[in-house]
């Protein structure tokens, strides 16, 4: 009556007898049930894909040597060869097999077949019943039924074997995806077997094979687990939408559609705004709108506060082979008891966004592992908030002001986008570029920039700037956008880039200001600081005055001066020191924990250099530029000098502006007393915040014992000499040079 009668024990099937149906079209239905024929024939059965081969010469030698060549056209004769031929066969099950060999052999001698013709035939049967289906043939007559699932075009003899197994007591399904034509030749009346007919039924692809039809099933099956179940619930994303951005998100979740199955949000970025003077208030009424309806709001400014220690250690987590196993392992760590439908949305939204995002790494399923659980982190965050007491269609709202900044908080934004919630990214001011893209996004884009960085929740922190201020805001844009020229401290984030000079060029670059040096650049707001770090061995012409009078020449207001080495020692009293392993660990610098202690010296810095302070110190851990990085805890070292400059140091930071002229170390060794390790980690560190570093050796000695890799560029500006001792520098004469003026105009 269907195909599942297939799977019926014996005794439960209504005629108790076995089936032998031939499938030759195809649908869904079909594929489904030939995937569950193939796992019960995999279990207990035997599989057949192309042909069965013909006994070879070692399986006839070994047939002849164990059972003889002879034969008889007699039931008794094939009882007793099954008896010795297949042992393991019990009394009923060998009867029923020989008297169906019989029966066939019977037929072809009816059929004009000559006695040694059915000698080979028998002899074939005997070897493919050992070799090919041993396997079953004991399992005749039980309540489980073997099975045969052949996928081809059969040949005349296969089908006398496999009809010979269906009538002893194993059920068939013969898959022809060549369609009923050749199987029809050899048996017109379809006396051995059914053809199943659907109704829905097309014909099977020509590259149709079990192997891929399983793949295809395996992969679903999988998808099922990674995914969940299917929750009924349909997702539609800004399709009903009107392109208004906030007064669609305004439009209440009960009217945006009418499928009672479906849930309807928007997901929109605001690029720039349309009026200056009234957007903050528009803004702070689209706010009380949403409360008053009683919708669930999260309001996010510039940033979404990274995953704490406590979330992160919260995440249950395992180890992966691949991407189906990690997140079919992370899916357990997102619940929400109150509703399975809404639960199955959250796990189906982040198996969709992980995947996409596998597509981007490729087969790094570490970064992967990390950006996942991050992403769990901010789920279990923010999820209570969003769907307290939820119920279809309800659909709450997440604005986040000044766009994403990393991928991280990208994906998360994709993340949101795939349930219900409505997701708002607001970017007034176009000189920040959010870095988010997505197919489901919609962008409505303003040509007006303007600075706001808070998103106005109460009346405290709504403030409108009259006309006069936001007109003196658009001359500083047309001032100091893409202009060459920069006002003061205009950028927050910088990375240095090493310039290799001639020794010559040093002099002239040193007091010369960063945005006119070579290779200075603004790119999405961050700085490439051109930067010197070189070494100058030995003393030009031999002539010591001129040297210490060529040094004197540099020390300018910005320009910090090391007489002798060392300068830092391990010795020194250090209050970091002792908290440098809470400061760095597990290979994470934790800044919330060196901002919070009591011990930190740069609290009282601007945030945007003390961000730039950490972003360096971070980096000089990961490049390990300083030797024993990883290996001997020198990366604590590196955290307690960091942390510790000198306070001249510090005061030259704080006044730092990227664009200008930047701050400047002299270091001078005379004798054979070395750097330490401190102060290759202050040169180096100082260096990568943006100092031009300049070390004079007149001995010539190596002075990079404690760094990884060639970091500074060395010049040979005349002969080594020794023992030089540094002097009173207020004792030093500079004179002046005279400028072209006052050689052309004889002034003094």
């Amino acid at each position: 009556m269907n195909l599942d009668e297939f799977f019926v024990e014996m005794s439960k099937r209504r005629e108790k007898r076995v089936y032998f149906y031939r499938i030759n079209q195809t649908s869904e239905e079909i594929e489904g049930f030939i995937y569950k024929y193939y796992e019960a024939a995999r279990q207990s059965g035997v599989i057949i894909e192309g042909r069965i081969a013909n006994p070879t010469e070692g399986n006839l030698a070994y047939y002849g040597e164990i059972m003889g060549m002879d034969f008889r056209m007699d039931m008794g004769f094939m009882s007793a060869s099954l008896k010795k031929w297949l042992p393991r066969l019990g009394a009923q099950q060998r009867e029923n097999i020989a008297r169906a060999v019989y029966d066939c052999l019977e037929g072809l001698r009816r059929a004009g077949k000559t006695e040694n013709m059915l000698k080979n035939a028998y002899i074939k049967f005997m070897c493919w019943l050992y070799y090919k289906f041993e396997r079953i043939v004991n399992r005749l007559g039980q309540e489980n039924v073997p099975k045969i699932l052949y996928c081809g075009s059969i040949s005349n003899y296969e089908l006398m074997l496999i009809s010979i197994l269906s009538n002893a007591g194993c059920d068939v399904l013969l898959v022809q995806t060549a369609g009923d034509k050749e199987y029809l030749k050899l048996d017109p009346d379809s006396k051995r077997s059914e053809e199943y007919r659907t109704a829905d039924g097309k014909e099977f692809p020509k590259d149709f094979s079990l192997r891929q039809l399983c793949q295809e099933k395996e992969k679903a099956k999988r998808n099922k687990e990674i995914f969940g179940e299917e929750s009924g619930i349909v997702r539609c994303t800004n399709a009903w939408t009107e392109g208004k951005g906030i007064a669609d998100i305004l439009t209440p979740p009960s009217i945006r559609g009418n499928g009672s199955d479906s849930y309807y949000n928007c997901f929109c970025r605001i690029n720039g705004v349309e009026d200056k003077l009234a957007y903050a208030n528009e803004l702070y009424q689209f706010y009380l709108s949403l409360k008053s309806e009683k919708r669930q709001v999260v309001v996010v400014n510039e940033g979404i506060p990274k995953p704490t220690p406590d979330e992160i250690m919260g995440v249950r987590r395992g180890n992966y082979g691949n991407l189906d196993q990690m997140l079919s392992g992370l899916q357990a760590n997102i619940q929400y008891p109150a509703s399975k439908k809404l639960c199955g949305l959250l796990v189906k939204a982040f198996a969709e966004v992980m995947t996409e995002e596998s597509k981007e790494l490729g087969d790094n399923l570490n970064r992967l592992l990390n950006k996942a659980v991050y992403l769990l982190c901010w789920i279990k965050r923010y999820i209570g908030q969003l769907f307290r007491n939820w119920n279809l269609p309800d659909v709450g709202c997440f604005i986040y002001m000044g766009g994403c900044r990393d991928g991280g908080e990208a994906l998360f934004m994709k993340y949101l986008a795939r349930i219900p919630v409505d997701v708002l990214i607001l970017c007034p001011n176009l000189n920040v570029r959010c870095c988010l893209k997505d197919r489901l996004l919609y962008e409505i884009n303003h040509q007006t920039s303007m600075v706001l960085s808070t998103f106005p929740q109460q009346n405290g922190q709504l403030r409108i700037g009259t006309a006069a201020y936001h007109a003196e805001r658009e001359l500083d844009t047309l001032m100091y956008q893409d202009s060459g020229m920069f006002r003061d401290q205009q950028f927050a984030k910088a990375n240095t880039i090493m310039l290799q000079t001639m020794d010559r060029e040093i002099k002239i670059l040193w007091n010369s200001e960063l945005k006119y040096r070579p290779n200075f650049s603004t790119v999405d707001g961050v700085v490439s600081l051109p930067v010197i770090f070189s070494k100058m061995s030995g003393v030009k012409d031999r002539d010591v005055g001129n040297y210490w009078i060529s040094i004197k020449q540099m020390m300018t207001p910005e320009t910090l001066v090391v007489n002798q080495a060392p300068f830092l020692t391990a010795a020194m009293p250090n209050p970091v020191k002792a908290h440098a392993a809470e400061f760095f660990k597990n290979g994470k610098l934790r800044r919330s924990t060196i901002k919070n202690h009591s011990c930190y010296q740069y609290s009282f810095l601007r945030e945007e250099m003390q961000e730039h302070i950490l972003d360096k110190l971070e980096a000089l851990i990961e490049q390990k530029l300083i030797k024993g990085t990883f290996e001997n805890g020198t990366e604590y070292t590196i955290v307690s000098v960091a942390l510790n400059l000198p306070k001249e140091a510090v005061r030259l930071l704080q006044q730092f502006d990227f664009t200008k002229k930047n701050p400047k170390l002299i270091y001078i060794m005379t004798s054979e007393v070395m750097m330490s390790a401190e102060d290759s980690i202050y040169t180096a560190f100082l260096n990568l915040l943006g100092f031009d570093v300049l070390f004079f050796v007149p001995t010539g000695y190596n002075i990079e014992n404690h760094f990884n890799k060639r970091l500074m560029e060395e010049h040979q500006i005349g002969d080594y000499i020794y023992d030089l001792q540094v002097p009173n520098w207020s004792l030093v004469q500079v004179t002046a040079r005279k400028s072209w003026r006052d050689i052309i105009f004889k002034r003094g």
